[in-house]
């Protein structure tokens, strides 16, 4: 044992032998009462003692030993200090039934000690003695009732991980009922019933609470919270009125905001995030929310300020900001800049997307050894992390057109993993695209062995037979059980608009292809739609169809082909 340390040991044995002397001499209020001393007896050496074996006995890790030493120091000397020590080894070792026993002994050494029943109701909670509980809790709030807000507001946050939450909600109505005309009281017992799931009962209370303080912000946000679970529409017309009488509580209206843009109220949302931008200009927590919401109106130049701005805050997260200023650089067009945004995203979800958009950048300017080596040597933490960037890399190659060099890369990949799905599925789409069919159904069928209900891998074996006018009753199936598993992919339902085309349903096929292109605007969606309505007679309506897409998407494959077709 350290010198320090015996000094501290003996700090404390010391006292016990000179009548628990206070620090400045005087004598406590009320003396320990002691067992009667054997004669002869050295009450110091056997203090200092029992003492230092307790203490050498922990940092050997021999708790039970030093559990039996305070203990019978506790008993013999009945002085607080060493009490209070044996509970907390007590405690340590989880001998809950014997800390509450010393416990006892403490409130009889101190019958109005706090500490003593703080703990004691700490015991309580942890020995999953609740019942004994209330009559302590009871005890403490009378006797502080200097601070019996901040206190039956600790109830719940003391009592919160123990398991059978009704049984709390009990325990908190018994010992908050003296106190109902208290809004934390209300509060308290609102907590419980929340906690509990009594919804009902928590917004009752919480409702109670805010009728005796009428701007408490944190009785306002709990009620929002409670409603919203609801209804997030009365929960906005509520805190919308609570915050229009207390127009300076942030929480308040950051939370009003973020409901406002939950229910799609985008402008209102983003007046009340400017309000709040005004009053804080420097806190990240308002600049993150008002750049994305900018981002998302398609204000892009308030989105990037805002996101530049950040950057010079205590923002923890600076590479999601770097990744969305690389992804406006790249809408404007500046690739450099972009780069060197994508550059210093180096964790989290983004960091691989980043990495993969730097690849594309770097192929872009004409340097494909430098782009692929970059996706080979991004740090990866685990096998799909590894998998995504084979992806990248073949994606990379495949919008080259260099889909046998891609394929290659999969298969090679394939040969160790063989029933990795995603490498399956990429493995099938580059066959198709090179029309080896076979392969491409060998591939699929081998994925839907693996996951029976991988949805795309349904709606690429059957869109791949409709497109080759084969097979139609069971690419029928297929398609069908697709989007039954992703009922608004618009890809899956162009599929099965396209197989009813190629059976002849024309009609149903048109309804499902409409709907498919309002969801999505995609050249080969744009291109069956247009094909339908040419077969129905719709010729015009199909030729501006195809000329809109074909504006849009002048590199499009299946738009040139289908103009060909229809318009030789």
């Amino acid at each position: 044992m350290s010198p320090k340390h015996l000094v501290t040991v003996l700090a404390l044995a010391l006292p016990l032998f000179h009548g628990n002397a206070l620090a400045n001499g005087d004598p406590p209020a009320k003396p320990a009462l002691r067992k009667p001393v054997p004669r002869g007896e050295d009450v110091l050496a056997r203090t200092v003692f029992q003492t230092l074996l307790g203490e050498m006995a922990l940092q050997r890790g021999d708790v039970r030993l030093a559990l039996d030493a305070w203990s019978d120091l506790a008993q013999r000397s009945r002085d607080p200090k060493v009490i209070a020590r044996a509970v907390e080894i007590a405690g340590f070792a989880r001998q809950f039934d014997r800390a509450l026993a010393l416990s006892d002994l403490w409130l009889e050494v101190e019958p109005d000690s706090q500490r003593a029943r703080q703990t004691r109701s700490s015991l309580l909670v942890l020995a999953n003695r609740l019942d004994e509980l209330a009559p302590q809790l009871s005890v403490l709030l009378e006797q502080d009732k200097a601070n019996l807000g901040g206190n039956l507001m600790h109830l719940n946050r003391m009592l919160l991980r123990h398991p059978d939450k009704k049984a709390v909600q009990q325990l908190v109505d018994r010992v908050s009922a003296p106190y109902r005309d208290l809004p934390e009281g209300r509060f308290a017992m609102a907590q419980a019933a929340a906690t509990a799931g009594d919804r009902l009962r928590a917004l009752d209370e919480v409702e109670q609470a805010l009728a005796l303080r009428t701007d408490w912000e944190a009785a306002a946000l709990m009620r929002t919270q409670l409603q919203a679970e609801i209804s997030p529409e009365q929960a906005t017309a509520t805190l919308l009125e609570f915050v229009g009488r207390n127009p300076s509580l942030r929480d308040a209206r950051m939370t009003l905001a973020r409901l406002l843009v939950s229910v799609r109220r985008y402008e209102e949302a983003r007046a009340h995030f400017n309000r709040l931008l005004q009053e804080h200009p420097d806190s990240p927590e308002i600049i993150y929310p008002v750049a994305i919401l900018a981002l998302q109106q398609g204000d892009g130049e308030t989105g990037r300020r805002q996101l530049e701005h950040l950057l010079q805050t205590e923002f923890p997260d600076k590479s999601t900001v770097h990744f969305f200023l690389g992804q406006l650089a790249l809408d404007r067009q500046q690739a450099d800049v972009a780069a060197r945004h994508f550059g210093q995203v180096t964790q989290g979800e983004q960091y691989l997307v980043a990495r993969s958009r730097m690849a594309q950048l770097l192929w872009q300017q004409g340097k494909p050894e430098e782009a692929r080596a970059l996706l080979r040597e991004t740090r990866s933490a685990n096998s799909s992390e590894r998998t995504q960037l084979l992806l990248a890399e073949a994606q990379l190659l495949r919008e080259a057109r260099q889909n046998e060099e891609a394929l290659a890369l999969i298969e090679s990949a394939l040969a160790r993993s063989p029933d990795n799905t995603e490498l399956l599925y990429e493995a099938a789409l580059l066959s198709e695209r090179l029309g080896r069919h076979d392969q491409l159904e060998n591939r699929l069928q081998h994925l839907l062995s693996v996951k029976p209900d991988h949805a795309h891998a349904l709606n690429a074996l059957g869109y791949s037979w409709a497109e080759r006018n084969i097979r139609l009753e069971e690419a029928h199936t297929l398609i069908a059980r697709a989007l039954a598993l992703a009922p608004d992919d618009p890809f899956i339902m162009d599929s099965l608009g396209w197989v009813h085309f190629r059976r002849g349903e024309l009609q149903l096929a048109r309804e499902l292809l409409e709907r498919a292109h309002a969801l999505k605007a995609d050249p080969e969606i744009a291109a069956h739609l247009a094909e339908v309505l040419w077969v129905l007679n719709h010729r015009d309506e199909a030729s501006r169809l195809l000329r809109e897409a074909s504006q849009q998407h002048p590199d499009n494959d299946v738009l040139r082909n289908t103009l060909r077709k229809l318009q030789p």
